[in-house]
Parts: C-alpha cells; structure tokens; sequence
C-alpha cells in the first residue's frame, strides 16, 4: 500500500485495559467482551436569534458511558473485578475502576501508542443472560474526565503502563 494511503481501522485496533489492582501502575487487557461499545451522550444547548433563520447548537458537556457484555472467565482479573461489583453489589467508590483505551493503530517505532483514561462508575444490568456460558452486562458510566497520553507494553498487549501527556518527540 503507498505510504500514506488511508487505511480502514478494525475495531480489534482500539483496546481497553482496567486497573484492576486500583495502584495505577499497571492496566489489564479486557477480553472476553462481546460488546464494548461507548455512547457519547452530548448535551446540546440550541438557540434560535430574531435576526436569523437558522438555529444554532452547542455541544456544553458530555454523559459518556460504556454498554458492555462479557463472558464470564475464572483467573481473569477484569472478570473478578466487575463480577465482584456485580455480585456483591458494590456502590459508591468501591463500584469505580479506571480504564485505558488504548489506539494501537497509533502505535509508534518506540511502542508507544495514544491512550485516553478515565475512572467509570460500574453499572451492572444483568447477570446469567444465556446458556452456553455466564455472561454479565451493563455499563460503565463518566465519573471523572479524561486524561490524555499514551501507553506502552512489554507483552504484547496483554498489558500496558499509562503516562499522561503528548508522546515525546524521537
């Protein structure tokens, strides 16, 4: 393909990553999702002036918030997390986990790739949906803004470290 031809970007080219220890230090890769998918949820505030025709509209904040559905695995650290919230019925701070999503298919020479982070309020749904394994669902809901910069890996993904801020120049 000729260097910079434009490129059709797979969704399996943005990954998401949890803080499932809650330290910050390292972020687990969440697999298993059937659906990850993030609405955006803008609050508009619209206008129309005397001397125009047409009215205006501003975009004055955002309820972002994340629908997923997992399957549910044993020795997975972001299934144990959210099925913990889920099960337990966790609420307040103890229902909030930090997550990383993470544009590989910007991923640099230096392994580096933007990263946006955020903390989310869980927000379990339903669990058990389905008879061929135990799958929970929900959503994930705005608790914080968030916070630009970039991630990088030492395995392949599997997980990654986030440091806020524009990726340095080589």
């Amino acid at each position: 393909m000729p260097e910079g031809a434009k490129q059709l970007v797979g969704r399996h080219k943005r990954l998401a990553f949890m803080d499932t220890a809650g330290t910050g230090a390292s972020y687990t890769r969440m697999t298993g999702f059937t659906s990850l998918s993030e609405g955006k949820e803008a609050t508009e505030y619209s206008r129309q002036y005397v001397d125009e025709a047409t009215e205006r509209t501003d975009v004055v904040g955002y309820a972002t918030s994340i629908d997923y559905e997992f399957d549910r695995y044993t020795n997975d650290p972001v299934c144990e997390k959210l099925s913990t919230i889920a099960d337990d019925e966790l609420v307040g701070t103890d229902a909030q986990v930090d997550i990383v999503s993470v544009d590989i298919f910007t991923e640099d020479s230096q392994g580096r790739a933007l990263a946006r982070k955020r903390t989310y309020s869980v927000i379990p749904d339903t669990t058990g949906d389905g008879t061929d394994a135990l799958i929970y669902s929900g959503s994930f809901s705005a608790a914080s803004e968030i916070t630009k910069g970039y991630c990088t890996t030492e395995d392949d993904w599997k997980t990654c470290t986030f440091t806020e801020g524009n990726i340095p120049e080589e």
